[in-house]
């Protein structure tokens, strides 16, 4: 016997929200129940495009949902997941998963008081090519990863280490398994008010080390991940999905060893893993212990730029540039 959609509703009606209107209603176990967005145009427009309901509040919102995605600017995501998570809905929030330590703690508690679902969406997580990775993943020592995208004026409310970077700072942690020891991090604002390009160096107590670079100002589109363990590198393109693997036998030979990948879209799948968890009452593999620990890095290398641009700019003035 077929199990019942879930009734699935979008707070957020911009670029990231239309993408999880576009991926529920082209689900099979699912249906797109209702759309909230403060901009009511915009909320009528989407909710006549994907076939939805237009909510005029997100009260009206939960009252014809069993769960919801959180796709709105980063500072009301806390808001609206509590409240959400307190009307009795399972929710999937955008990532990063607040603005502050403390809104992530509130909305931890509200999911653990309530008993509901709360997943982070850190899409790599469920990128194919990633996950072809992690099964030959053993003791990595070194990453070098770059995130670097043109342009964009959305998602200017955060820096590009929230924007883009927690991605990977995600991937790290979670491949390594531990906090970072050390941090040094610079960036620089270029287009907007917030650091647009960011470098980062992460050393982890067991010794591996991880370099990070991410740019939203960049002449073109990369996505890679590299990581050394001993006698192999294993290279990731998420943008193509692809995962090679240079080994080094023991006869000193090396090796190309392409991995295996069933390429499929990282959003779709991301949604299927939070809907598997809605049915089963499984925790999430990026709930919000796992949302909460990437901001808590995002935010200290925001620090750590920041005291390394009130350097720089001292050395401006004390040079009369």
């Amino acid at each position: 016997m077929s199990q019942p959609k879930i009734r699935m509703g979008v707070a957020g009606a911009g670029a990231f929200g239309r993408n999880h209107l576009r991926v529920i209603a082209a689900s099979a176990r699912a249906e797109l129940a209702a759309i909230y967005d403060p901009d009511a145009e915009r909320c009528r427009a989407a909710a006549a495009e994907f076939g939805a309901a237009p909510c005029a509040s997100l009260e009206e919102l939960a009252a014809r949902c069993d769960a919801a995605v959180v796709a709105a600017p980063t500072t009301a995501h806390a808001d609206l997941a509590c409240r959400l998570m307190e009307a009795g809905l399972d929710v999937l929030v955008e990532k990063p998963m607040a603005a502050t330590l403390d809104e992530a703690a509130r909305m931890i508690e509200t999911a653990d008081r309530r008993a509901r679902i709360l997943q982070v969406g850190h899409l790599e997580r469920f990128n194919p090519a990633v996950e072809a990775a992690r099964r030959i993943l053993r003791l990595p020592l070194f990453f070098e990863i770059h995130r670097l995208s043109v342009f964009s004026p959305r998602s200017l409310d955060v820096d590009v280490v929230a924007d883009l970077m927690i991605h990977d700072l995600d991937l790290v942690l979670s491949m390594t398994g531990e906090e970072p020891s050390e941090v040094r991090a610079a960036g620089i604002a270029v287009l907007s008010p917030k650091p647009d390009i960011a470098n980062v160096r992460l050393e982890f107590p067991g010794g591996c080390i991880a370099n990070l670079t991410a740019s939203r100002v960049s002449t073109e589109r990369v996505r890679k991940l590299r990581f050394f363990q001993p006698r192999q590198y294993v290279s990731v393109d998420y943008a193509k999905q692809e995962c090679i693997s240079i080994r080094v036998t023991d006869d000193r030979q090396v090796r190309f060893e392409p991995q295996i990948v069933a390429k499929g879209e990282p959003l779709a799948r991301q949604f299927d893993a939070f809907l598997d968890c809605v049915a089963s009452r499984a925790r999430p593999a990026v709930d919000g212990e796992a949302g909460a620990r990437a901001l808590s890095l995002a935010l200290h290398i925001a620090g750590r730029i920041a005291e390394h641009g009130e350097l720089v700019a001292a050395r401006l003035r004390s040079a009369s540039i």
